[in-house]
């Protein structure tokens, strides 16, 4: 191999490992998925799920990754990238990619998470059930709502009765007179 060709071959791969940081840093979650094995039509559905959810899915390469891990002082992985690996970046929803994957994974049998990335904290397994049991932000802004709603329109209610009660009151001694 001539030595522009090594130099170039290497200039590519900084440039994939620069690419790689970048997405780790802009993303709130990054979910591991060991895919040996799987379909092309499953891994077809899989990103498609993915794209709908504003997910991205990438095939990378294992020492690429953990190159660009290690350049963020982030270790955890390292242990975690063996296997083809596939990456679910997700720059929006926290929960998607892991919702994602315990939603249907009875469809991909051989897609398994590995560990991920929430927040800058390295997860497990485990862990990514967790996530992934979470409800949305849709659901959980809801909730709040609702839980914000409440005491005001129990004391609307109570003041309702109150002013009701004093109607009723008054309209009892006008009649007494």
């Amino acid at each position: 191999m001539s030595e522009k060709h090594k130099s170039e071959n290497r200039l590519e791969k900084e440039k994939t490992v620069a690419e790689i940081k970048e997405k780790i840093q802009k993303a709130k979650s990054i979910v591991l998925v060991e895919n040996t094995g799987i379909t092309v039509k499953d891994d077809t559905a899989l990103r498609s799920m993915f794209r709908k959810a504003n997910v991205e899915y990438k095939i990378l390469k294992n020492r690429l990754v953990k190159i660009a891990f290690n350049e963020l002082g982030i270790t955890d992985f390292d242990v975690h990238l063996e296997h083809p690996t596939g990456f679910a970046f997700s720059y929006d929803d926290i929960t998607a990619p892991a919702k994602i994957l315990k939603d249907n994974g009875a469809q991909f049998e051989k897609i398994v998470p590995k560990c991920g990335l929430i927040d800058g904290t390295f997860v497990n397994r485990a862990g990514l059930k967790e996530i992934a049991d979470l409800p949305s932000k849709e659901v959980l802004i809801a909730k709040l709502m609702g839980a914000l709603q409440s005491p005001v329109i129990n004391l609307a209610y109570a003041l309702n009765g109150t002013v009701s009660n004093l109607v009723y009151a008054l309209s009892a001694v006008a009649k007494a007179k």
